[in-house]
C-alpha cells in the first residue's frame, strides 16, 4: 500500500520548531538536573536530621533502667517513664529533642516487636497492624550498619531510616519522614513546569514576530514572482515592469541574493521575451506582405488559364494542365487569403463590431454545407429563441463555414454532423460534433496550431491547408472566446464558447411559419 505524499511544512513553521524544541529539552534538562540537585539536598538536610535523632535514641537506650533521664521526666522503664507510659512505644522514642513524625522501632531476629511514631501532640503512637506489617516488610532489607536508606511505610509515605545494632540480636530504628521533602520538590515541579509552558508560549509568541518579520522580505520576492507569473508571456509584447525592490536586493543576506538573482532572471527573460516579440513581428509582417503581393500574380494566372481554356479548341493534352494549373491557383490563392487574414488577425484587425444572430448564421452556415457536402447528415439542435453576442457577422460565419468544411473534408460519407447552439451563464456555446472516425491522440493538441495536418485518413485527396481550424482559433480569441476539441472514436466535438451572449425571446404577435417554427425550436435534419 503506497502512503500519500508527505505534508510539508512551510518554512516559518519548521524555524519556529527548530528554535522550540530545542529550548523545550534545554528547560526540561534543566529541571530535571534542578529537581534532582534539590531533592537530593533536601534528602541531605533529613539524613542530617536524621543522625541526630538517631544519637538521641541511642543514648535514651543506654541510659540506666532503659529511660532516657531526669530532664525527661522518666525514671527507668516500661511503665514507670513519665513521658514513654506502657502502650506508647519504644521508650527510646521520646527521648528529648525528637522531632514530629519520627519512627521508632525495635526488631528482634528480623520481627518488629514494638515500633511507634511521635504525634502532633508528643507522645507516641503506635503504629496499626498494617503500617507494622509494611515496617516489617521494609526493614527486612534495611540492614543494621547505620546507614539511611529510603523505605515506604504504606499510608505514612516514605521514610528515610537508620537501624544501629543494640547487642542482644536486637536494632534499634530511627526514621524520619520524607513528606516535607517531597512537598518541596512536587511545588518546585509544579512551579518549574508552569514557568516552562509560560516561557515557551513566550518565547514562541516572540519568535513568531521575529521570524515573520526576518520572512517578510521572502514574501515580497514571491509576490514579485507570482505578478510575473501572472503575465500572459506566450503570446503578444509582453512588458516585465516588477523587480525586487532594492531593499530586497541585499547580497549580504541570503534572501537578497535571492531577489537579486530573481531581478537578474526577470531581466533575461524581458530581453528573451523582447527579442522574441520582435521576431514574431517582423514574420508576421513578411507574411502579411508576401500575402499581399502573392494576391495579384496568383490572381493573374488563374485569370489567363481560365481565359485561355474558354477560348477552346485545345488539343487534349494542353487542357489537362491548364485545367491543373486553374486547380492549384485556385488553391493557392486560398491559401494567400487564409495567411493575409491570419496576419491582420494577429495585428488586431479585421474584425468588425456588430450584433451577431448566431441561430441564423447557424442555419445558413449549415444549409452552405449541405450544398457542398450532400452525401453527409446535417443535423442542427438550436434553442427556441436566437441567441446574439456582439461580434464580427463575415469573420463568426467563416468560423462555422470552417469548422463544417472541416467534417466535411475530413470525415467519409455518410458521416452525421450535428450543430447545436445555447446560451448558458452569459455565453453563446457553438457546438460542431460528428460520428466520424476521431482525430488521432497525438493530434489533438495540436490542431489549432497553423499548418497542423491530419493523418491520411483525415486529408482531402489533394491534401488541406492546415489554417482552418487557426483561423477558428484566431477569429474566436478575437471575440474573446475560447475553442477547444474532444475527439474519440466515433465521437468529435468542437466547442466554440462566445462571451456577451443574449436570449432575444420570439415576439409572439409575428406568425412564424410551422416549417421555420420547428427548425428554430429543437434538432432538425437537413438532407
Amino acid at each position: 500500500m503506497t502512503s500519500g505524499p508527505r505534508r510539508r511544512w512551510s518554512l516559518r513553521t519548521r524555524l519556529l520548531w527548530a528554535f522550540l524544541v530545542p529550548l523545550a529539552v534545554v528547560l526540561a534538562v534543566v529541571g530535571v538536573v534542578a529537581t534532582t540537585a534539590v531533592r537530593g539536598e533536601l534528602v541531605d538536610q533529613v539524613d542530617t536530621r536524621l543522625a541526630a535523632a538517631v544519637a538521641r535514641s541511642a543514648s535514651a537506650d543506654r541510659a540506666p533502667g532503659g529511660g532516657y533521664g531526669q530532664d525527661g521526666g522518666a525514671q527507668g522503664g516500661g511503665a514507670q517513664g513519665g513521658g514513654a507510659q506502657d502502650g506508647d512505644g519504644p521508650d527510646f522514642l521520646l527521648a528529648p529533642g525528637q522531632g514530629d513524625g519520627t519512627l521508632g522501632a525495635r526488631v528482634e531476629d528480623g520481627t518488629v516487636t514494638e515500633a511507634a511514631v511521635i504525634d502532633v501532640d508528643g507522645d507516641g503512637e503506635r503504629l496499626t497492624a498494617s503500617q507494622t506489617a509494611a515496617l516489617a516488610r521494609a526493614l527486612a532489607a534495611v540492614p543494621a550498619d547505620g546507614v539511611a536508606r529510603t523505605v515506604d511505610l504504606g499510608g505514612r509515605g516514605d521514610y528515610r531510616v537508620v537501624a544501629t545494632p543494640a547487642g542482644g540480636g536486637e536494632a534499634i530504628v530511627t526514621g524520619l519522614p520524607l513528606a516535607s521533602a517531597e512537598a518541596a520538590v512536587l511545588r518546585l515541579v509544579v512551579v518549574g513546569v508552569a514557568a516552562g509552558l509560560l516561557g515557551l508560549l513566550a518565547a514562541g509568541a516572540v519568535g513568531t514576530v521575529v521570524v515573520g518579520r526576518t520572512l517578510r522580505p521572502l514574501h515580497r520576492v514571491a509576490a514579485t514572482a507570482g505578478r510575473v507569473a501572472a503575465l500572459p508571456l506566450s503570446s503578444g509584447e509582453v512588458r516585465l515592469p516588477d523587480r525586487v525592490p532594492p531593499a530586497d536586493t541585499d547580497p549580504r543576506t541570503e534572501v537578497g541574493r535571492v531577489g537579486a538573482a530573481l531581478n537578474r532572471l526577470l531581466d533575461s527573460v524581458e530581453s528573451a521575451i523582447a527579442a522574441r516579440q520582435a521576431s514574431e513581428t517582423r514574420l508576421r509582417r513578411f507574411v502579411a506582405d508576401a500575402s499581399h503581393e502573392l494576391r495579384t500574380p496568383v490572381t493573374s494566372i488563374r485569370g489567363y488559364t481560365e481565359l485561355v481554356r474558354r477560348r477552346g479548341g485545345l488539343p487534349e493534352d494542353v487542357d489537362a494542365p491548364l485545367r491543373r494549373v486553374e486547380a492549384e491557383a485556385v488553391r493557392m490563392s486560398g491559401l494567400v487569403d487564409d495567411l493575409l487574414l491570419l496576419a491582420r488577425l494577429d495585428a488586431g484587425r479585421e474584425l468588425v463590431a456588430g450584433e451577431v444572430d448566431l441561430t441564423g448564421l447557424v442555419l445558413d452556415a449549415v444549409s452552405d454545407a449541405h450544398a457542398a457536402g450532400p452525401d453527409h447528415r446535417w443535423r442542427v439542435d438550436l434553442p427556441g429563441a436566437a441567441v446574439l453576442v456582439p461580434g464580427d457577422t463575415a469573420r463568426l460565419h467563416q468560423v462555422l463555414a470552417n469548422l463544417l468544411a472541416n467534417v466535411r473534408t475530413h470525415t467519409p460519407a455518410g458521416t452525421t454532423a450535428t450543430t447545436r447552439l445555447r446560451a448558458e451563464d452569459g455565453h453563446a456555446v457553438l457546438e460542431v460534433a460528428d460520428d466520424g472516425p476521431g482525430i488521432p491522440a497525438d493530434l489533438v493538441g495540436g490542431v489549432f496550431e497553423r499548418f497542423a495536418r491530419g493523418d491520411s485518413s483525415r486529408s482531402r485527396a489533394g491534401g488541406s491547408t492546415g489554417l482552418g481550424l487557426a483561423i477558428v482559433q484566431g477569429v474566436v480569441t478575437g471575440h474573446g472566446g475560447t475553442v477547444g476539441v474532444d475527439s474519440v472514436p466515433g465521437r468529435t466535438v468542437v466547442t466554440v464558447r462566445l462571451p456577451g451572449a443574449t436570449v432575444a425571446e420570439p415576439d409572439p404577435d409575428v406568425d412564424v411559419p410551422a416549417e421555420d417554427a420547428d427548425t428554430a425550436a429543437g434538432a432538425a435534419t437537413i438532407r
